[in-house]
């Protein structure tokens, strides 16, 4: 009976017993993370999905660009390039191909990144960024290294291509600058379209960016001239184009020669300001993240 008194071996034998028995599971303090440091496995799977996206559609989002910049560099040259025309010690195709390059790097990372979070506000799938255990920081790495990479993709197939276009030489100079432009151009246009996506309530207000900000700056770069032909008030006007300084420093990367000029050391400046404006704008994109402004609530 449950009344009765134990006697010592059914003492011992409860009590070692409750000694081997696992321990109840202690569940952590609600708003406690579970995951410290970085989130290595969920930044690469959101980096997957972004790329997987575009991949699965690639002849609308690598190909079909790449043969439109390409369209450009058949107009401009028919219409600016015969007799031999020499811009910066080379032929005007050449002069160009490296400018259209990066152009196309640059509208493509910004169409990847100011897309998917749109979509997701349009669609009611937004949950799917904000609700898997990722900080604000490791959200923004996964969307911006998707977007950069389609831009870079882009940048390979249009230099495939332009290698066997007739008259165009794509010998690299230096090296450096291709990659450091390659990767700051891609990354600016990746944290403005990224901006731009948690901004947009519908399409039309993407579209705006696209038509009145981006592809103003793109066409007005100098990626079909140099500023030099400018009149002194438009040059100025250049000056603080930041786009200016991503084709002209991507251009040295391949001709030696650039509007910034023709050594290291006056690209340089060019390319330590580029990198301060990346960190200026990827500090507020975060913040507006962390916040959750026009993403929660």
């Amino acid at each position: 009976m449950a009344d009765q008194p134990r006697n010592a071996a059914q003492t011992a034998a409860i009590t070692h017993d409750s000694s081997v028995r696992p321990p109840l599971r202690q569940f952590p303090v609600q708003g406690e993370p579970l995951i410290h440091g970085i989130n290595r496995l969920g930044l690469w799977t959101l980096y997957m999905k972004e790329v997987r996206r575009f991949i699965k559609v690639q002849t609308q989002t690598i190909w079909a660009p790449a043969v439109t910049t390409l369209l450009f560099l058949v107009i401009f040259t028919v219409a600016m390039g015969r007799g031999g025309r020499i811009v910066l010690g080379v032929n005007f195709a050449t002069f160009v191909a490296p400018g259209l390059i990066m152009m196309g790097m640059m509208n493509n990372a910004f169409q990847n990144a100011s897309f998917s979070f749109l979509a997701g506000k349009i669609q009611g799938t937004i949950v799917d960024f904000l609700t898997p255990p990722l900080t604000a920081a490791e959200l923004m790495a996964g969307m911006i290294a998707g977007a950069m990479t389609r831009g870079i993709l882009v940048g390979l197939a249009l230099a495939g291509a332009m290698l066997l276009w007739p008259g165009v030489t794509l010998s690299v100079a230096h090296p450096w600058a291709v990659v450091w432009f390659g990767l700051m151009g891609t990354m600016l246009l990746s944290l403005i379209g990224l901006l731009s996506s948690v901004w947009a309530e519908k399409f039309d207000h993407n579209a705006a960016v696209t038509n009145f900000v981006v592809q103003p700056l793109a066409l007005l770069s100098g990626t079909f001239y140099v500023i030099d032909n400018l009149a002194p008030a438009f040059q100025s006007v250049s000056r603080v184009n930041p786009f200016f300084y991503v084709i002209s420093g991507f251009r040295f990367g391949f001709l030696g020669q650039s509007d910034i000029g023709a050594t290291n050391q006056a690209v340089l400046h060019g390319a330590l300001g580029l990198a301060a404006l990346n960190a200026v704008i990827g500090l507020v994109t975060y913040q507006v993240l962390k916040s959750g402004w026009k993403l929660k609530g």
